[in-house]
């Protein structure tokens, strides 16, 4: 099932966002609005995308998934 976001690492994080995906992906230095709200520059390096979940793209994305956060997961409290 497809949703109506997609991830995007920027910022030092990978984000969630509702903005439509250009063919071939966004164009370096491209602004985006995320789920969290943050304006990020994109990032599309190869290792951006093993950077850590914005937790508050996390929870978003779930809502609008409408799946539960894995305990522990990115975006639930710790303690």
């Amino acid at each position: 099932m497809p949703y109506p976001f997609r991830w995007q690492p920027g910022e030092g994080q990978r984000h969630a966002t509702l903005k439509p995906r250009p063919r071939g992906g966004f164009p370096a230095d491209t602004t985006i609005e995320t789920l969290c709200g943050a304006q990020i520059t994109v990032d599309n390096s190869d290792v951006a995308w093993l950077w850590n979940t914005c937790p508050e793209c996390n929870r978003a994305a779930h809502e609008l998934a409408g799946t539960h956060l894995a305990p522990g997961g990115p975006g639930l409290p710790t303690g």
